[in-house]
């Protein structure tokens, strides 16, 4: 004897909106995908598609890094100033003949320390995460220019050094293994550890989070230094690509990368940072830019799907929050 279960309007409307909910974005990012590859010239191309695979990688690495700071509710507005900083220290160090890893080492480093500034920044002295990541910017801005004197490094540099991002292990670009390789960290930390569920528990209730036991201050300074050391990883990856640092090299990537972040809310978990999210967004992102350049669009386009995108993210994870709130 079987028994039938029989849906009515309602639950397959419900279970609809569920998965709309959850899986909208993703759904119109492979449409979109789709209409580029259908429609815009050379799109599909094999050099095309690994061209825009690796441009992703920076993107994504600093927006989750991004990330992993608004995951413990905190912003780091200083994430491209302070990959910039770390690039040039590493183009500096590498011009003045130093082995690459000492500059890779600096790199990581100066992200790490910048890093775990903000963090100190914010739980001992109590400066909201806008202003000290605004101030440390800053501050990595003009030493920035000031090791360079305004002028990039430039010249010949060494191959183990520009392999890291130029090169392939086992037929696959580094690009691809190092984004891989930070992904799955910061999912696995975030989704499978103790630390992880206590910067999700810190980000969602600060205060509950505290009651409960949990060290939120260091939840912080952990999130925060975890965004300075994905800057230091995007420094030594751009600069190993362009063999060049410039002093402003990565100042471009930040809008970008929150408009990633926020996009990647709207997906997989709506209403949170999710490290899922942000990678897919990061790779629809980059698809529309080329897309667009592509098939013809004027160069400011981007910028104003850029805010387009920002905006309608925003207005659809505060709805998500909403609705998880009320249950409705």
């Amino acid at each position: 004897m079987s028994v039938t279960t029989v849906q009515s309007p309602q639950n397959r409307r419900a279970i609809l909106s569920e998965i709309v909910g959850h899986y909208g974005t993703a759904i119109a990012g492979l449409v979109l995908i789709a209409f580029f590859v259908t429609f815009a010239p050379n799109f599909a191309t094999p050099v095309n598609i690994v061209n825009v695979i690796k441009d992703t990688s920076f993107l994504a690495i600093l927006a989750i890094g991004f990330t992993l700071a608004f995951t413990v509710a905190e912003l780091d507005l200083s994430i491209a100033e302070m990959a910039s900083l770390s690039a040039v220290v590493a183009g500096w160090l590498v011009q003045s003949q130093y082995p690459p890893l000492a500059a890779v080492a600096a790199a990581l480093a100066v992200g790490a320390a910048l890093g775990a500034i903000n963090g100190y920044g914010v739980t001992r002295l109590r400066v909201p995460s806008l202003i000290m990541t605004l101030g440390t910017a800053a501050v990595a801005k003009g030493l920035a220019f000031m090791i360079t004197q305004g002028v990039a490094f430039v010249g010949r540099w060494p191959v183990g050094f520009t392999g890291l991002a130029r090169g392939t292990t086992f037929g696959l670009p580094n690009l691809v293994l190092w984004l891989a390789g930070v992904s799955l960290f910061a999912y696995g930390l975030v989704k499978w550890t103790r630390t992880g569920a206590h910067m999700v528990a810190t980000g969602e209730a600060d205060e509950a989070a505290r009651l409960a036991g949990i060290a939120t201050a260091r939840m912080k300074r952990i999130g925060m230094l975890l965004s300075g050391v994905c800057a230091g990883i995007t420094a030594v990856l751009l600069a190993a690509n362009l063999s060049s640092a410039a002093p402003n090299m990565a100042g471009d990537y930040l809008l970008y990368a929150i408009a990633a972040v926020l996009l990647g809310m709207t997906m997989f978990e709506p209403g949170k940072p999710n490290i899922g999210g942000t990678l897919f967004a990061a790779i629809v992102l980059k698809v529309l830019g080329n897309g667009l350049v592509l098939m013809g669009a004027p160069y400011y386009v981007q910028d104003i799907v850029l805010g387009i995108i920002i905006i309608g993210s925003v207005a659809f994870s505060a709805s998500a929050m909403k609705k998880a709130a009320f249950k409705v």
